[in-house]
């Protein structure tokens, strides 16, 4: 115990005396596990992130989009979704609790007194609140008698009201929406933004029969549906007797694309862990390099470390000092430099990732896993590159050593 203390002890004294070789050998180490650190982070960020959208999204919950990928494609609106076909769903499908037709016009302007906005006008039937799992803190919510009596109240979000009515309470004031008087019923959970940076809480939701008829001289199409099942397990089930439900009653023939689109949370949890594997894919490649290069220079400056101290090693040699015990030590060194560049490289993981969420707003998690990953890789690099310049200067002959 005594002898591995010893060697640890000059393995630090070296490490400390060779200030040139250490602080190279940090860097380049602390480089690539920096790299391998973010890259762990950035994955667990995704797909929590991914179980974040899923959750806000229901996961019980679908959504039915009009139009085909051609129309969609560039950027065309197809209209094939109809009042009809929500009706028929719930008569149909006894396990959706809820199918709400929804519609929506960008880029509108709406008004309160001389204060002016423009937002996102959606249409939605009754209980848009409970369809996409978003409270409404003050007032109440689209109830099915404001859809049937085309009532012009509406829904809107915590930074709409900000915005319009800054610190006064909403609710029961009146609005213009394109010249029509709105009155202001609930106001929906702060939500913030979307994964893409858009602003969720500066919409405003009308009854879908309002929008229709008032605002787009519409009577049959809508643009989505969204659909929750109870049985949440069976949702792939659901899915795929739904998709064949609308291609019947659309008239599809078979071997003809769709004329809608169904979003599940399966779709969104595939596409978010395709988007991660193109970064870790990226992002690993070029931590590898950088280890790869990190263990290059540092078994480069160890040979050329033992060539210097050939002296002492010979000395060492000479007194008693076996082989292994020399190679314990140069690997010792070797390890202690890449675990220090480890740590060092998790630091400067931590604090580039604080800048890669503050500019790109990418979701970073840091857990024990980073910090695990990054320490084996570390003191991996240390024994796989200190190995050879170790095992020379172990097989030093002592004679010929003091000789140089």
């Amino acid at each position: 115990m005594n002898r591995i203390v010893g060697i640890l002890f000059q393995s630090t004294r070296a490490i400390v005396a060779f200030k040139l070789r250490t602080v190279f050998c940090l860097i380049s180490v602390a480089m690539g596990i920096a790299s391998i650190t973010i890259i762990v982070a950035a994955t667990e960020g995704a797909y929590q992130k991914a179980f974040e959208m899923v959750e806000r999204f229901g996961p019980d919950a679908i959504l039915v989009i009009g139009g085909t990928e051609e129309a969609r494609a560039i950027g065309n609106r197809e209209k094939t979704l109809t009042l009809d076909d929500v009706d028929a769903i719930k008569d149909s499908f006894p396990t959706a609790y809820l199918a709400v037709p929804m519609t929506g016009i960008s880029d509108v302007t709406v008004s309160y007194r001389d204060r002016k906005y423009q937002t996102q006008i959606t249409g939605s039937g009754s209980n848009y609140s409970l369809a996409w799992s978003w409270p409404v803190v003050e007032g109440s919510d689209i109830s099915e008698e404001d859809v049937k009596g085309f009532k012009n109240i509406a829904l809107i979000g915590r930074y709409l009201a900000v915005k319009l009515f800054g610190e006064k309470n909403p609710i029961g004031r009146h609005l213009l929406v394109k010249g029509i008087p709105v009155q202001v019923v609930g106001v929906l959970q702060e939500r913030g933004t979307t994964p893409r940076g858009g602003n969720l809480d500066n919409r405003m939701i009308l009854p879908i029969t309002t929008v229709m008829r008032k605002l787009q001289n519409e009577r049959t199409y809508v643009t989505v549906i969204r659909v929750r099942f109870m049985d949440q397990a069976r949702l792939d089930y659901q899915v795929e007797e739904l998709k064949r439900f609308l291609r019947q009653r659309h008239r599809i023939p078979e071997g003809e694309p769709e004329d809608f689109m169904i979003v599940s949370p399966k779709e969104i949890i595939t596409f978010l862990v395709a988007l991660t594997g193109s970064l870790v894919l990226f992002l690993g490649v070029s931590g590898i390099i950088s280890l790869v290069v990190a263990g290059f220079v540092l078994a480069n400056l160890f040979l050329l470390s033992v060539r210097e101290r050939s002296k002492e090693i010979g000395i060492r040699r000479a007194v008693g000092a076996k082989q292994r015990d020399v190679l314990i030590q140069l690997l010792s060194e070797s390890v202690i430099l890449t675990t220090s560049g480890g740590l060092l490289g998790f630091v400067l993981g931590i604090l580039s990732s604080r800048l890669l969420m503050l500019i790109a707003e990418f979701p970073i998690h840091f857990s024990w896993k980073a910090f695990a990953v990054g320490l084996v890789l570390s003191i991996l690099v240390g024994l796989v590159f200190g190995l050879q310049p170790a095992y020379r200067a172990a097989r030093l002959n002592p004679i010929e050593a003091i000789r140089k």
